[in-house]
């Protein structure tokens, strides 16, 4: 062959690359721009940083027939695999075309997929898939549905060896979705993200309900009700921008920290708006995101779940440049109680803190669990027994912080030294208790205070000495279970200083295959 026969062979293999990137046709971008959504290169040049990304079989073509397929054999069969740089470090990716059948997943488009979750996981980084598809390709049938087992099993292989995010820029239907639910986190963007396993139609015929897709399995439904999505956004520019932001919080796998960088904010910014921003009274309200600004470096938290179970707040920020993780009860939200909803959330994000190097700062002013028999009854027992496995597991460094009331099994759960957090600390209008005065006061002294000339009077009484004689800011310090009672305005420093001292923390774990969570 000549060098003038070599030259035509990379003109063809350059002009067979270009048609590809370019799509199928015009009117397919056209329509998919029609669909208010982007096309799938332009998300890749949202998502990475400019001239880094590498595409891998981008020739790749379906071998199936029958149904027509054999007459339609489009190059990547629907998605674009590769890496990329963002923020300069490497990231993999693999990304639904719509324009090209949809982008329905067959036997050639599971492999595609299979093989960069496996380089992902081999390479030590994150994988980000960008989902935008119909589902299995069901010309195709049971080799659509064995991809999908392929996804699955490397899903859960790579779970808490690399970070995996889901962004939901399209439908994602039937057994499609339990990806997604395995990955640590998912983004979805409004009016153009749905995930359901079974559609509106299925519904319909099964229950006689009617619902849009939207109503069914939405971003907004994800996002605040299934807590299914852990972010929420209007536009897919916004949105990829935000993935980008978590990816530079996260380390690139299991064996290094998160990335730190120059802190801008002092450490030792003094906090003393604190003592203004939290009342003093137990029974006032207030906004814990404001108390997390003031502490975190330049006020930057990156909250997930924001939408949902919001009387907790799990977020990600730095202090004093490194990465941390907040758990923090939500006093301006059904008081801060834990509940079913906010356990499993927590839960959750203490795990995947635990599994990425994160340590963690729980902030705590919780008046207990939620009662009633709806809780009771779909399982708070079991929802709660969650978030305490995960911290009781967690051996990253853990220190505990409490503003205000920690009552109950309630205090216990949020990381309390007696499930091993490495530090506590709390403030001089802590009150840690079995429950609260009036309620103490009641059970224990019920029948002095029925026998009493004057209830009401003897109540008070009684409510004023076992708040004096055990609910004291000083009674858990004094017995060890607080390391030190602090000036709400040296907050920051001194978390800034646990943390440094936590830093090299190492656990030995016991040698077992897994413990056996309450799931």
């Amino acid at each position: 062959m000549t060098g003038a026969d070599v030259g035509v062979r990379v003109a063809e293999l350059r002009a067979i690359k270009e048609s590809v990137e370019l799509g199928p046709s015009p009117g397919a971008s056209e329509a998919q721009h029609a669909r208010g959504k982007l096309t799938v290169r332009e998300r890749l040049d949202l998502l990475f940083d400019p001239g880094t990304f590498r595409e891998i079989e981008q020739l790749r073509r379906h071998r199936a027939t029958g149904f027509g397929l054999e007459d339609r054999r489009p190059h990547t069969d629907g998605v674009v695999t590769g890496w990329g740089k963002v923020d300069g470090r490497r990231v993999f990716v693999y990304a639904h075309d719509f324009r090209i059948f949809g982008g329905s997943l067959g036997e050639a488009h599971a492999q595609k997929i299979h093989k960069v979750m496996d380089l992902a996981l081999a390479a030590g980084a994150p994988l980000v898939s960008l989902s935008d598809g119909a589902g299995a390709r069901i010309q195709e049938g049971v080799t659509a549905l064995a991809g999908y087992g392929g996804i699955f099993r490397r899903n859960v292989a790579a779970s808490g060896v690399i970070p995996q995010i889901s962004v939901m820029l399209g439908p994602c239907a039937g057994g499609a979705a339990y990806s997604p639910a395995l990955t640590d986190y998912v983004f979805m963007v409004r009016d153009i993200a749905q995930m359901y396993i079974t559609g509106p139609d299925v519904v319909q015929a099964v229950t006689g309900e009617r619902i849009s897709h939207d109503e069914l399995g939405g971003a907004q439904v994800h996002s605040t009700v299934s807590g299914a999505s852990a972010f929420l956004y209007d536009t897919e520019e916004e949105c990829l921008e935000e993935v980008r932001h978590l990816l530079s919080l996260l380390p690139s796998n299991n064996r290094e920290l998160p990335p730190a960088v120059v802190p801008s904010d002092p450490a030792g910014r003094r906090t003393a708006a604190l003592s203004e921003l939290v009342p003093a009274d137990p029974a006032r309200s207030y906004d814990m995101r404001a108390v997390i600004e003031e502490i975190i470096d330049d006020g930057d938290l990156f909250e997930v779940h924001a939408h949902w179970a919001t009387n907790i707040i799990c977020g990600l920020g730095r202090l004093d440049g490194h990465v941390v993780g907040i758990v923090a009860n939500q006093p301006a939200s059904l008081a801060g109680v834990l509940d079913i909803n906010a356990s499993e959330k927590a839960a959750r994000f203490v795990q995947t803190c635990d599994a990425f190097s994160i340590p963690l700062v729980t902030l705590v002013d919780v008046p207990g669990f939620l009662p009633g028999s709806g809780q009771e009854h779909d399982g708070v027992i079991r929802h709660g027994a969650k978030l305490l496995y995960a911290y009781c597991a967690a051996t990253v460094p853990r220190v505990q912080v409490i503003l205000r009331k920690a009552y109950g099994g309630a205090y216990i759960v949020m990381d309390s030294r007696s499930i091993g957090a490495d530090l506590s600390f709390a403030w001089p209008t802590n009150e840690i208790a079995v429950m609260g005065a009036e309620g103490a006061a009641n059970v224990v002294f019920r029948r002095e205070i029925a026998a009493s000339d004057d209830p009401e009077a003897a109540r008070a009484q009684r409510v004023k000495q076992y708040r004096q004689e055990l609910m004291h800011p000083y009674y858990a310090a004094e017995r060890g279970l607080v390391d030190d009672v602090i000036d709400p305005a040296g907050t920051r420093q001194v978390l800034v200083d646990a943390l440094e001292v936590l830093r090299a923390k190492h656990v030995a774990l016991p040698e077992r295959k897994h413990g056996n969570p309450p799931f």
